[in-house]
Parts: C-alpha cells; structure tokens; sequence
C-alpha cells in the first residue's frame, strides 16, 4: 500500500508506474471512488453535527430525521469505502528511479559476476541425474506418491540440506540476526499485508475450512510478527531470519530450465528480515545483498546478481537484486536469491509503525534470501567429478560428520 496522497497528488505518477510494471490499474476510477469517498466523510461530519444541535434544541422531529440521512450516508460510505480499499490494495509499490525497463527476466540487467565456472573434461551432469545416480534426491517416488512437484532428500542428501541451513542459520546469527521457527500456516491478514494478496493469490494452497493457507515464504509471518504495533526507536533495526520449508502452487513447467527439483510445490529456504527507520533502508537492502553473495562465495558457487526489472519485479517490490548460480547442468545461471527493499507497502498494510525521535513512521522492510534447495541443486551440479562423486565444500565439512565428499548411493 502506498502513501494515499501520492496518488492525489500526482496522478500522472502513479499511472506511469501501473504501465511500466504492466498492471491493469484504472487510476481515474480510483480518484474518483477517493473523491466521492471524502465528499462522504464530510457530509456524514455535517449531518451529524446537525443532528447533535437540534437535539440539543429539543428539535427532536428534526433529529429524527437528520438521523435517519446520517444514517443513509454511512451505508453508502461503507460501499464506497469497499470499494475503495479493494482498488487500492490493487496498486503496486513505488519504483526506484533506476529501474530497469522491461517485461521478463530477460531484460534484468547485470551487474557483477563472482567465480569462473570450473573447466572439465566430461559432460556435466544435471543436479536430477546425480541425485538419482547417488541415491541421495528422488523425484520419481515422490511423483508417484505426492504428485507433480515433490522430492525427497535422502541419506546423504538430507544431510547435505540440513547442513546447508545450520550454516545458513549460524551465518546469520554471526551478523546480529535473530533466529525464528514459525507456523506454516497463516490467515490472510499476513499474505495481504505482505502483498503477496491480491497480486499472487493463485499460489496459495488454502485450506478452506480452517480459513487458513501454507506460507510461500517465512516473510509473510516474520513481517506479520508485528501486526499493528508501535515499535520503539531503540529496537531498530529488527534483524529476523528462519528456515522454513514453502509451499506455492506454481507447477515445475516442462523444458529444459525447469527440470528436476528446480521449481516444485515444496522447497525450503533460509530468509533474511529487516525491520529499519526510512532512510536506513537502502544501506539496510546493501547489507542482506552482501550477506547473500557472501553466503553463495563461502560455497564456491560462481554466480551473477542482476537489478530486477520493472516487468519482472513483485508488485510490492521497490528495488530488487536476484543473484543467479551456475548450473553446470543447464550450462546457464539460474536464479537461486532476491532480494527486496519494499518500502513502507508492507508496514503500510500491516499496521506496524515505528516512534523516531519525534515522528511516528511507517518502517521499512527488506525481503531477502540467504539459502534455498536451488542453491543446494547449484553445489551439487558445481562440485561434482567424471565419477560423479559430489565434493563437500570446507564450510560444509563440520555439519557433515567430516566427509569429504558423497560418493556412496544410498536408498535403491
């Protein structure tokens, strides 16, 4: 949710930004719902004014009456502010000035690289056949008894993913951040206020009678912790990271990028949450960009980060890096983080508002990565040899008993 008065005040700001992001947004109709809607309040304030004095007159015939209108007005109220507040749950998040252009991942742009992918001579296997060769990631079990969108890790693959967030974790916790486990599920109030409602209701997997649905991402309930709070300046910036394991809808699409366990119903990941005063966001957004690059370095994981385009960004986002691992396999980088500065939108509509020496703001919240399976994909794929052997980064080797590498197949 943005500023109101930005949209009274400059309209013409707030149509080239529902253009550019390829939004359907009719900015007319919603200043003239918001028109209609304050020309409401004031009669309401009228009426009920009048009404106060001509009870106080003993006019009670007249009061009667004045009641009545008051009254009428109000239902009309609560329609137009209905409608109101659905149009303006419709409109995105502000855009950084330095956006790129464009409509698709296509048109990100980069702007680093990290690593040389290794030279080798064999033919690179993709993180599926190893898995399969090694026993250690099963996709077709899974298929049979889940469905579409599922996998197991096992033996060693379990391990290798359970290592990978208690260093994920640990890494964090080294920075300030403040570790979290929570619900999977979640009522509505925490999708919308993190905009994840109405711009991405199709990958909820809701359960209906209980009027609750899985979470995408431990973003919605981290930022949802503090629904309609005041926090103190004293605690800012509020650090929160946990692992959780996601849930979303979005079906694995056929083709070559997508094969595998690379986009699935369920996957796990390792957020970064910042809570932070309004002009510590940017330097705030630096931080958990630099931590993610960090991270995906201490595992020796070449990689590119890209600026997110307008076309490809969330409608809450305001500035967004996503950092792409090499995968051997697809001989192509691939998105495996992002990362979101988005403003006040979330605060916005959760309520939560911060005390700043004298002012009473809306704070900040940044949206990032640290760890996902599909940077576990992008280990395996990077660090395997021609026996097809996977070899366990340093940083890795304490959470792994030691080993050194997988090399033994586990479950037939």
């Amino acid at each position: 949710m943005i500023d109101i008065n930005i949209l009274r005040d400059d309209p013409a700001r707030v149509r080239g930004l529902c253009e550019k992001r390829g939004l359907p947004v009719n900015v007319d109709e919603l200043l003239a719902c918001d028109a209609q809607w304050r020309a409401l309040q004031t009669q309401i304030q009228h009426v009920r004014h009048a009404q106060k004095k001509a009870s106080a007159a003993g006019d009670i015939e007249q009061a009667i009456i004045l009641k009545r209108q008051a009254d009428a007005l109000q239902q009309q109220f609560q329609d137009v502010d209905q409608q109101r507040r659905h149009a303006l749950d419709g409109l995105p998040n502000l855009l950084a000035p330095d956006t790129p252009g464009g409509v698709s991942d296509a048109q990100n742009v980069e702007i680093q690289r990290w690593g040389t992918p290794r030279n080798v001579d064999f033919v690179p296997q993709t993180h599926d056949a190893l898995g399969i060769a090694l026993g250690i990631l099963d996709i077709k079990r899974a298929t049979r008894i889940c469905g579409r969108g599922f996998y197991y890790w096992i033996g060693d693959g379990a391990r290798l993913m359970a290592a990978v967030y208690r260093l994920a974790e640990d890494f964090l916790m080294e920075r300030g951040f403040t570790p979290m486990r929570t619900p999977l599920l979640t009522q509505d109030i925490s999708f919308y206020g993190t905009g994840y409602l109405p711009f991405s209701q199709d990958d909820l997997f809701r359960l209906k009678e209980h009027d609750l649905a899985l979470i995408g991402t431990s973003e919605q309930t981290m930022v949802a912790y503090h629904h309609d709070e005041v926090l103190e300046e004293r605690v800012l910036p509020l650090c929160y990271t946990a692992y959780s394991p996601c849930f979303r809808s979005e079906a694995g699409g056929a083709g070559r990028m997508t094969r595998g366990a690379f986009r699935m119903h369920q996957f796990h990941k390792q957020e970064q949450i910042v809570f932070c005063a309004p002009e510590d966001s940017e330097r705030w957004h630096g931080i958990c960009q630099q931590n993610a690059q960090d991270f995906v370095e201490l595992l020796d994981i070449p990689y590119r980060t890209v600026r997110v385009c307008a076309g490809d960004m969330g409608a809450p986002g305001y500035k967004k890096y996503d950092i792409e691992a090499w995968f051997p396999g697809f001989d192509a980088y691939r998105e495996t983080h992002s990362n979101t500065n988005l403003l006040d939108f979330q605060t916005r509509r959760l309520n939560i508002q911060a005390v700043i020496g004298k002012r009473r703001v809306f704070p900040h919240t940044i949206s990032a990565t640290l760890a996902t399976d599909r940077l576990i994909l992008a280990l395996m794929e990077n660090n395997q040899d021609k026996q097809g052997h996977i070899r366990i980064p340093q940083a890795l080797r304490a959470y792994m008993g030691g080993h050194m590498e997988i090399s033994q197949r586990g479950v037939p």
